[in-house]
């Protein structure tokens, strides 16, 4: 009698998630405390609420227009990652690597960021904890770390429970705002007649608009769980398209309800724009009610970046660029080693937080740079390989795919001009990029799933 010996299987993603999640988690990644800190940036650029509030959707234009192009890209190639994704299989293993590395680390310092921002909003709720911001940020990385180890659906469903928080948490404040007197017609008009002209009007919008597309960044949330989709074909197109959407219609309210209790010169300049309008709206109560929305709003974002960074590494080990731990399932569908070290590496950004500000500027050049990359891989998929299957195929392409292109190479163009010293560091962090890509091909890992073809 033969005997067979049944080999156990490698414990992959499990494809349990659906659009509910893919709005959640983008929603959630995007929408935190920049919204409450750079309309007083752009009103200081742009004085003319007509001018304000175009920028703001032009910012949201780009990120619909980028929307399209990765629903493409999510359907065409349904596997987690992130960006690196479509780099990888339309660029290469090295533009790959160099995605994959830049993404991973940033997504990581955002995650060290946002929670550092919950431990300095906590310690103005409770005076008791001001001298506690680091350890309140590194508790917070770890509990959300924690609350994922078992099952992606945990992790789910925790990024579900604060998504719902926070947009009941920004409908309050907009109700509040608006039950409010409001500020004068006068008083904005005598705002817009110092707005500036010529060239130093379009100086002024792309600076503008350079923030405004970091508060945009994150509605990519969920390609980065492409293969953990139930229906990547009909999910992923409407989860980006359905979140940015959303996200435009938050971003555009919130700066009308704004608008609607101070002039654009008493919010502009301000450092957090936000706790003006709080402190207009409910006096002294104001701080502490911003304070705890804020933090509501910001917890989403730990469990998103939580998610999104071990998915990102998962893929590196799945594809032999890192350790092939990286890979390592659990029966509840978490890449644990990945989670793991993403937290780790999270959590040594916010103790080394005096360096971590120029890392993270440094490493946020590779945003919109990665954005480029992708554009980029429509047009060559496109030309390369024009019969492979597209359940989701890019509206208005090419010319929508054109539109994102430009949009991100003028975007770029503008960071290297206005901030020069940090452009040229993240020129060099991609030069040393590639003695870095070859010690790790000459350690030899092994891919350990599938490839994209």
């Amino acid at each position: 009698m033969e005997v067979r010996v049944q080999v156990p299987a490698r414990r992959t993603l499990l494809p349990v998630l659906g659009v509910g999640f893919g709005i959640a988690v983008t929603i959630g990644n995007t929408i935190g405390a920049g919204i409450f800190r750079t309309p007083g940036e752009v009103a200081a650029h742009l004085p003319s609420p007509s001018l304000f509030m175009a920028a703001w959707a032009v910012g949201g234009l780009y990120a619909l227009l980028g929307a399209i192009q990765m629903a493409e890209l999510g359907t065409m190639l349904p596997k987690s990652g992130g960006q690196y994704v479509f780099s990888r299989y339309a660029l290469g293993e090295y533009p790959g690597f160099i995605v994959g590395w830049s993404d991973w680390l940033s997504t990581c310092g955002t995650t060290a960021a946002v929670s550092l921002v919950v431990g300095e909003f906590a310690s103005l709720l409770f005076p008791a904890l001001r001298d506690q911001q680091v350890l309140i940020a590194v508790v917070t990385a770890i509990v959300f770390a924690v609350a994922q180890w078992r099952g992606v659906r945990d992790g789910s469903a925790v990024q579900a429970t604060t998504s719902v928080l926070k947009v009941l948490a920004f409908g309050a404040l907009v109700v509040a705002a608006f039950a409010h007197g409001g500020a004068t017609g006068i008083s904005n008009a005598a705002s817009a007649s110092n707005a500036p002209t010529g060239l130093a009007l379009v100086a002024a919008f792309v600076l503008s608009l350079q923030a405004v597309i970091y508060t945009y960044d994150g509605w990519t949330g969920v390609i980065y769980f492409s293969e953990e989709v139930t229906r990547p074909d009909t999910d992923i197109p409407r989860s980006l398209i359905g979140s940015v959407l959303a996200i435009i219609a938050t971003y555009l309210l919130v700066n009308l309800t704004f608008m609607h209790v101070l002039p654009l010169s008493a919010i502009a300049g301000e450092t957090f724009a936000a706790t003006a309008v709080a402190r207009a709206i409910f006096g002294e109560l104001g701080t502490p009610i911003l304070s705890a929305v804020t933090i509501v709003s910001l917890l989403s974002a730990v469990n998103s970046n939580h998610l999104m960074a071990s998915r990102v590494l998962y893929a590196l080990g799945r594809d032999g660029l890192v350790s092939a731990h990286a890979a390592t399932v659990n029966d509840g569908g978490t890449p644990t080693f990945a989670l793991m070290v993403s937290t780790v590496v999270a959590i040594l950004f916010i103790l080394f937080g005096q360096t971590f500000g120029a890392v993270i500027t440094v490493l946020s050049f590779f945003f919109v740079a990665n954005y480029t990359l992708s554009f980029i891989s429509v047009f060559l998929l496109r030309c390369r390989e024009p019969e492979r299957p597209r359940p989701y195929r890019a509206w208005g392409y090419p010319w929508t795919t054109a539109l994102a292109l430009l949009g991100s190479i003028a975007f770029l163009a503008g960071a290297i001009a206005s901030d020069t010293r940090n452009s040229a560091y993240a020129l060099m962090l991609l030069a040393a990029s590639y003695p870095a890509y070859r010690m790790v091909k000459a350690s030899g890992p092994r891919p350990q799933g599938p490839g994209l073809g």
